[in-house]
């Protein structure tokens, strides 16, 4: 873990917690080439009534038009939450060098917790990871969130 890797998922925090603040589950991704922020999006799949709208999702969708092409090799994506199945599988396809996460999903978690998608080695692409950047606030955001829809 790098002064880099905390400052850019403070970053990645700010999305999930506008994220929280329309209602959506507070998850968000930061995608990095060179040094730079190429992309930055949060969960939006209450507001596009899009269940493949992800945070993770979106970003890479940014990521790829911003850089004109669809392979991100070159890039990390920081991410609040460990990735679903869906996530991992485009992060493989999309051919992401590193992955960074905040806290671990022990029921969907698709980087280790339940599967892991990104190491399989089957697959032609695997993705070096980091996780537990910031775990502790990232948790509380989620935490906070489902809190305070519960009450």
């Amino acid at each position: 873990m790098t002064i880099t890797d905390q400052a850019m998922m403070a970053v990645a925090l700010d999305e999930a917690r506008a994220a929280a603040s329309c209602g959506e589950v507070p998850v968000g991704a930061v995608v990095v080439h060179d040094g730079e922020v190429v992309a930055r999006a949060h969960n939006l799949r209450e507001g596009l009534q899009d269940p493949s709208a992800h945070a993770e999702l979106l970003a890479l969708r940014e990521a790829a038009r911003k850089l004109g092409r669809w392979r991100l090799t070159g890039c990390t994506l920081y991410v609040t939450l460990e990735p679903c199945a869906m996530c991992a599988g485009a992060l493989v396809l999309a051919r992401i060098d590193r992955l960074v996460y905040g806290c671990d999903d022990p029921k969907a978690g698709a980087c280790g917790s339940v599967i892991d998608i990104v190491r399989e080695p089957k697959l032609n692409h695997r993705i070096e990871i980091v996780r537990g950047v910031l775990a502790r606030e990232c948790g509380h955001v989620l935490t906070e969130f489902f809190e305070s829809r519960r009450a």
